[in-house]
């Protein structure tokens, strides 16, 4: 997608109040499942909490006021988690660098395993 079009969108979108915000992420999410070439870019294991937490919230009909407050909350939270890994990365390289040793490449997150379906048929009671 080109910047031009982006910036076009992005606008448009701030200029919605929360609830049709929702309304077109829904709609995304079903041009997305029929229409998709190609699967989304992965999400970081933060994002995919708060996008679980949000979709329970909707799920559970909580007002959209309280469902941006609680999310306002976990984006602050993230960005002090970034924040707290690039310092630790920085005392890192540091201390490595005052020692001559490198730091190994990042290797890949490990492969997590599929847990065994519920016999609820997935769906926890929370």
């Amino acid at each position: 997608m080109n910047e031009f079009l982006w910036k076009r969108i992005e606008r448009k979108l701030s200029a919605l109040p929360d609830e049709r915000i929702y309304q077109v992420l829904d709609y995304i999410e079903f041009l997305e499942s029929r229409y998709a070439s190609q699967g989304e870019a992965p999400a970081s294991p933060l994002q995919k909490l708060a996008e679980r937490v949000e979709d329970t919230l909707r799920a559970g009909r909580v007002p959209v006021n309280a469902i941006k407050s609680t999310m306002d909350a976990m984006s602050a939270a993230g960005r002090f988690m970034s924040g707290l890994t690039a310092a630790g990365r920085a005392v890192v390289d540091e201390v490595a660098g005052a020692t001559g040793v490198t730091r190994p490449p990042e290797a890949s997150p490990p492969r997590q395993e599929q847990k065994p379906a519920q016999p609820d048929g997935g769906h926890g009671s929370a």
